[in-house]
């Protein structure tokens, strides 16, 4: 039976489309989509289970996968199949599960799995700028509780001009790359990087960006009147006692408020809170605390949320005694390892991140190997969250994927600043020692600080600042927090990073618990951010105001030499034979690429010391070595033979040419020893390639003056040295033509 298909169409303008289509593929699913921009073709499902876990939080998996096959290509290694989710993947299921977890029921715990596969690739459509729209548009024709639907885009901005969804093409182009998250009446999420742009232009983006959403969340609720919107699941909600809430609440809030207010360190103030936790606790029969244990701690929190941010509505206090405006106590120190090639430790109250340089050639590059995306980058950071840092002892499981995506906002906030034809590739790692506030922007500061102790020449510094929001929606009150703690960005109501140097911004994360934030005071939090930011980058520049003019004397110098691709064979050698011994001789690491625009080869010298790269660079120039007809070198002898020597340009170790006897001296030479011998340094004249020999031909004789008299020998004759003439008799006047000679049998015994 041919399946009834539901479709959508909504147009992104200069003749693009996106497509939402259902009916077709993967029915058993609860939900499922087929999303189609040009060829690119995002399949995305939904299965949520009818029964609530026994966990107090949602279950949600977002999972995003790009298949080889969609772009005509096998995966790399040796087995041939999709394996683990590679770093882009992971950074758009990020994009996506920041989206749609606050928007399910708080007491919906029903463990659910949002797939999202690229099924067909298009070279000219970013796939996870529509990722967002695929899973809302699979859980809208589902049955699963979801408030609202919402979608994301990207927007880029060329020349003045911004563009929804933007082609990999036009992002090279554009000083702004975000993707911005939102339901048709708030803005959610927003991440990306930019071009030191201001804080004006990036509302006008996010602004920008909220238009083009709404008409996709229009777009999903007519395909699911159309295709025939479910009714929403039954689930057992969670238990619920309004007079245990507000007995609780009465017992806790004022007690949670004095010791707010008291501004305690982080792991006394944590131990006060536990203590009256447990002094509400004892204050339950064994046979309540087993009937309402779970809510007593439900409602105990909410107590402790409501004190903590009354506090600072109402006073204009924190946790840790701060104003909303104050930026903890700062302190930094950079070349603090004496083995990395670059080194800083950035402290900022109780949170303390130690970066490290490395520096290496183009072969060190991190090699990008998606279905979407080829390519590799010369600068990269990578972020270490150890369990120690929050004061806890967990298993480490490999990399996780908020490291990964704290990594990459770091990443993107210091990328723009490293000149693009730097020679070097560059390695930031940043662990991550103590952690109470963001530990990414604190990455942020203690990178570039790193990079310019390694001598890496950045266009300006660059530092980062965690913002926090808490407002009463009944009041209309509210307050934008500086630089938050980590209990700050728990109960607060937005965890908004900023980065970016003296003249704007360059990255940005925002995350929004509320709905409906104006604009007013998304401009406000943006301000204030930049005051906070200016303040840290002072800090920064007090510590190393600019790069170092030079690498560290133990990191390696690199070299960059361009020559002709016709030489790439000598420098090599058959089976890489010079190249290897090379760099074994003068202790380089020596890197050949070939730019296909110049065809030239792209020469990468990498080492300590200064001699074995100026060995190196002498070899080059070698092997690039083309004496000019009539011009005069000076050889060195350093081969004797009997008909001649061989010599070496002086300026040219290793490139050699054959001097004749014939040209040592305007004298006839009988030993080469007469006139030359080994080492000696002298001029010769180079005459090019001698067109009877098909050798190149140099000659002393031609340099030194004519001896008094000289008279230049007639030409040898023809015939001379065993030639015969036409009678058969040779230069001597003898006969020896074969058949005047003895038969060769008769010769046997002679």
């Amino acid at each position: 039976m041919i399946p009834k298909v539901f479709r959508e169409v909504i147009d992104l303008g200069d003749g693009r489309t996106i497509s939402i289509e259902t009916g077709k593929l993967a029915k058993q699913a609860h939900g499922s989509v087929v999303v189609q921009s040009g060829k690119c073709m995002l399949l995305c499902t939904v299965v949520s289970n009818y029964q609530q876990s026994d966990v107090d939080f949602l279950p949600l998996t977002v999972d995003y996968r790009e298949k080889f096959a969609a772009a005509g290509r096998y995966p790399g290694g040796f087995f041939k199949r999709e394996a683990r989710p590679s770093d882009g993947e992971v950074l758009t299921m990020r994009l996506v599960d920041r989206v749609l977890r606050p928007l399910f029921p708080k007491d919906y715990h029903a463990e659910t799995q949002v797939m999202i596969q690229l099924m067909s690739h298009d070279e000219n459509v970013m796939p996870d700028a529509m990722a967002g729209l695929a899973a809302s548009a699979a859980i809208q024709l589902s049955d699963v509780p979801f408030e609202t639907p919402i979608s994301e885009v990207r927007v880029g901005r060329i020349n003045g001009e911004f563009i929804i969804n933007p082609t990999q093409a036009q992002l090279l182009e554009s000083d702004i790359d975000m993707v911005i998250g939102a339901s048709a009446d708030s803005v959610m999420m927003v991440e990306g990087e930019m071009k030191e742009i201001s804080e004006e232009e990036m509302v006008e983006a996010i602004k920008f960006a909220h238009d083009a959403i709404k008409v996709q969340c229009a777009a999903q609720v007519k395909l699911a009147e159309a295709f025939g919107k479910k009714e929403v699941r039954e689930y057992e909600p969670e238990r619920e006692d309004e007079d245990l809430a507000k007995k609780i609440h009465d017992m806790a809030y004022d007690k949670v408020y004095a010791i707010a207010k008291s501004a305690s360190a982080k792991h006394e103030r944590g131990a006060a809170f536990a203590e009256i936790k447990e002094e509400i606790k004892a204050t339950f029969t064994e046979e309540e605390l087993e009937d309402f244990g779970g809510l007593i701690s439900k409602y105990y929190s909410k107590a402790e949320k409501a004190a903590v941010r009354d506090l600072t509505l109402n006073e204009g206090l924190r946790l840790d005694g701060r104003k909303t405006t104050d930026i903890r106590p700062i302190w930094c120190e950079v070349d603090y390892l004496p083995s990395t090639h670059g080194s800083s430790i950035f402290t900022r109250g109780e949170t303390q991140a130690l970066a490290t340089v490395t520096l290496g050639t183009s072969r060190e590059a991190n090699q990008i190997d998606m279905p979407s995306f080829e390519g590799e980058e010369r600068f990269y950071l990578h972020y270490n969250f150890p369990p120690f840092s929050t004061g806890e002892a967990r298993p480490i499981r490999g990399t996780s994927r908020r490291e990964v995506g704290h990594g990459n906002l770091a990443q993107r906030a210091l990328k723009g600043m490293v000149p693009e034809d730097y020679a070097y590739t560059v390695r930031v790692v940043s662990e991550v020692l103590e952690s109470n506030g963001s530990s990414s922007m604190a990455t942020v500061c203690a990178g570039t600080m790193a990079l310019m102790d390694a001598g890496v020449p950045i266009k300006k510094p660059v530092s980062g600042i965690a913002m926090g929001l808490i407002t009463d929606t009944e009041t209309g009150k509210y307050a934008v927090l500086s630089d938050i703690l980590g209990d700050e960005d728990h109960l607060g109501d937005m965890d908004f990073k900023v980065t970016g140097t003296e003249d704007g911004i360059t990255a940005c994360q925002m995350d929004i618990k509320v709905k409906g934030l104006s604009y007013e005071i998304l401009v406000k939090a943006l301000m204030q951010a930049q005051a906070g930011r200016l303040h840290i980058l002072g800090k920064l520049v007090e510590t190393i105001a600019q790069p170092n003019a030079d690498v560290k004397p133990h990191a390696p110098k690199m070299i960059t030499r361009r020559i002709p691709n016709e030489f790439i064979g000598a420098l090599i050698g058959p089976g890489g034979k010079v190249i290897q011994e090379l760099q074994k001789e003068t202790g380089t690491t020596i890197v050949i690429n070939e730019d296909p625009v110049t065809e030239e080869g792209i020469v990468e010298i990498l080492g300590v010391g200064q001699d074995g790269i100026n060995a190196v660079l002498a070899k080059i120039d070698s092997l690039m070595f083309k004496p000019e007809v009539g011009n005069v070198y000076e050889v060195k002898v350093i081969k004797m033979l009997d008909f001649g020597a061989v010599v070496e340009y002086t300026q040219a170790p290793g490139n050699e040419v054959l001097l004749h006897v014939s040209e040592l001296a305007w004298e006839r030479t009988e030993n080469v020893s007469d006139v030359v011998n080994m080492g000696d340094v002298f001029e010769v004249k180079y005459f090019g390639v001698d067109p009877k020999t098909r050798k190149e031909k140099v000659s002393r004789k031609a340099i030194l003056p004519k001896p008094e008299g000289y008279v230049a020998r007639p030409p040898r004759d023809n015939n001379r040295g065993g030639g015969r003439d036409n009678r058969g008799r040779d230069n001597r006047g003898r006969d020896n033509r074969r058949d005047d000679r003895k038969p060769r049998e008769d010769r046997k015994d002679d």
